[in-house]
């Protein structure tokens, strides 16, 4: 699908005509870049099927875009957006994600010093250079130094939500060959690790030649490392790596669960075989030189005395002692989650209107979904006011008396808690709402204790049920915020405050560790997608895997549960 390349092409446009200060025009190309990069169907498929106008009746895709789009799948280019890297020639993928270098700065930066990527940027930050410029300081300066830390970190990882659409596109076309028998993801995309460093693939087939001469023709190689009679490498145009194993099938379950790893879990999993007089290898479980167990990982644990464990939880975080003890909890799928509570209508800016939503939520199969619009202090996102709420609230009652008996659609917001803990509406308006969300949109930098006093005010205010994007931290730019997370998860627990797991790819907020603390002390949580368009629904899934790798099972999520069941949590005292 090149609906990810486009997309990635629209934002770097929308930040070139920011950096010129173009208005309006940037918010086209990043709400078409939004809707390509979460649309499910296949951007070239529409155009073979509909050309022109099928395009155009993508959401957010006018004339000008369309044809932008046609000139891509048509040359594999855009000429507009070459012209633009030949003024500014700045490596955007770079530069474009350090916090608090926006646009108008970055112009600044190119047209007095020269800034073209983050070496740059380093060497110039590092000898004093852009603290004296207009508009930066030795704050600013600081604060780009610790982003090129926090960015060299992430290098070389992708997010999950990025890489697992192309990874499955990958693992459907092996799969469809007549001569592989079985076929499995491994490593941390079988884990559902929120970053993945690179994909691996494990096969059993009598024809291995066949597989890798497909393997290493597949559409998007740009480098191939190797290529064997049983194992091949290659590297795709999105920058990460793919291996494929072809592994006879007495061995195949062995090897894949040491190929699923973690490296940990498999260190403490050998120490189990050892204790038992056994031997664990990628080859099989072994008595003296004799294989008792290799074909599946189903027999592996099982001759071990152990519960098969879930991908999700191998990480050597307890797993291995519960599976000995046949404890291991019976966590979340995909399946249980009824509806989702934060999503974005048309009334804030989001692509879509609440009966589109609507309508994409009853062939998802839920039973309920709650709009969460941004609130009045959030002006970027075109927050709502009180009287603005109330008027999108009669609509969705409206709304409901339609869809009576096929959804209900719940009222609420996405409200901002303000530096000072409060909130940005009024009771009268907030106490209106079937649930409210809060959470933190500005003022990242307090100190720990003046952002966990502010977050716990707000968890205080009767009106608020639910802190969005608990800790504010965003995957590979953005740390999480200072904050005393225990004694969070202490109030949250008094207050029966819902803490949410936000499934936005670049979020996944709470953490792995973070939801298995929660539930550890009884906080319930909500996996929601804050989504801005109904194709950003799917990213549901996002949630679940990580809420199954922090432990969490459907008593721990609340919209696991009925409607009834839900609403009467939230209305609790």
């Amino acid at each position: 699908m090149k609906n990810q390349e486009i997309a990635k092409i629209f934002y770097e446009i929308a930040y070139f005509l920011e950096m010129e200060g173009v208005q309006f025009k940037p918010f086209a190309y990043q709400k078409a870049g939004l809707t390509l990069e979460s649309l499910e169907r296949d951007v070239e498929e529409i155009y073979k099927k509909e050309g022109l106008e099928g395009l155009k009746k993508i959401p957010g895709v006018g004339e000008s875009i369309a044809l932008k789009i046609e000139e891509y799948l048509k040359t594999a280019r855009i000429r507009y957006y070459e012209d633009y890297r030949k003024k500014y020639p700045i490596n955007l993928e770079e530069l474009m994600h350090i916090e608090g270098l926006g646009p108008k700065r970055l112009k600044i930066l190119y047209d007095k010093l020269k800034i073209k990527n983050l070496e740059d940027l380093e060497k110039s930050a590092k000898a004093g250079k852009i603290s004296p410029l207009p508009g930066f300081g030795e704050k600013t300066e600081k604060n780009i130094l610790e982003a090129i830390e926090f960015a060299k970190r992430s290098k070389g990882r992708f997010l999950l939500g990025e890489i697992l659409p192309r990874v499955k596109e990958v693992y459907e076309k092996l799969k469809s060959l007549k001569e592989v028998e079985r076929i499995d993801m491994v490593g941390s995309i079988r884990r559902m690790k929120e970053t993945i460093g690179d994909v691996d693939f494990l096969v059993i087939s009598k024809n291995p030649a066949s597989i890798m001469d497909f393997f290493v023709s597949l559409p998007g190689i740009i480098k191939v490392w190797g290529k064997g009679n049983t194992k091949s490498s290659v590297r795709l145009k999105e920058g990460f790596d793919m291996d494929i194993r072809v592994l006879p099938k007495d061995s195949y379950g062995a090897a894949l669960q040491y190929f699923t790893g973690s490296k940990e879990h498999n260190i403490g999993l050998r120490k189990i075989a050892m204790e038992k007089g056994l031997k664990l290898s990628e080859y099989g479980l072994f008595k003296s030189a004799r294989l008792i167990a290799g074909q599946t990982e189903e027999e592996i644990y099982q001759k071990l005395g152990m519960d098969w464990i879930p991908p999700e939880l191998r990480e050597d975080r307890g797993e291995l002692e519960l599976a000995l003890k046949k404890r291991l909890p019976n966590l979340i799928e995909l399946k249980d989650i009824k509806g989702d509570l934060h999503i974005h209508s048309k009334f804030n800016g989001g692509a879509n209107t609440i009966e589109e939503i609507a309508e994409q939520a009853i062939r998802l199969g839920y039973a309920y979904i709650g709009i969460a619009d941004h609130t009045k202090f959030l002006k970027i996102e075109h927050g709502l006011d009180e009287e603005q709420i109330h008027q999108r609230n009669k609509h969705i009652e409206r709304l409901n008396e339609r869809y009576k008996g096929r959804i209900k659609i719940l009222k609420g917001c996405e409200a901002n808690i303000l530096p000072d803990g409060s909130i940005d509406l009024d009771d009268k308006c907030l106490k209106e709402q079937d649930f409210v969300i809060a959470g933190v949109h500005s003022r990242f930098k307090m100190t720990k204790q003046e952002m966990t006093e502010r977050i716990i005010k707000a968890m205080r205010n009767p009106h608020v049920d639910i802190i969005s994007h608990p800790t504010g931290r965003l995957i590979q730019k953005r740390d999480e915020y200072e904050i005393n997370l225990e004694k969070i998860l202490e109030v949250a627990k008094e207050t029966k405050t819902i803490l949410e797991i936000n499934s936005y790819p670049e979020r996944l907020d709470l953490n792995d560790v973070n939801i298995k603390r929660a539930k550890e002390l009884g906080v319930k949580m909500v996996i929601n997608t804050d989504a801005h368009h109904i194709d950003q629904l799917r990213f549901i899934e996002y949630g679940v895997y990580q809420a199954r790798r922090g432990w969490a099972e459907k008593e721990d999520i609340i919209n696991c549960w009925p409607l009834k069941e839900m609403l009467n949590f939230l209305k609790s005292p």
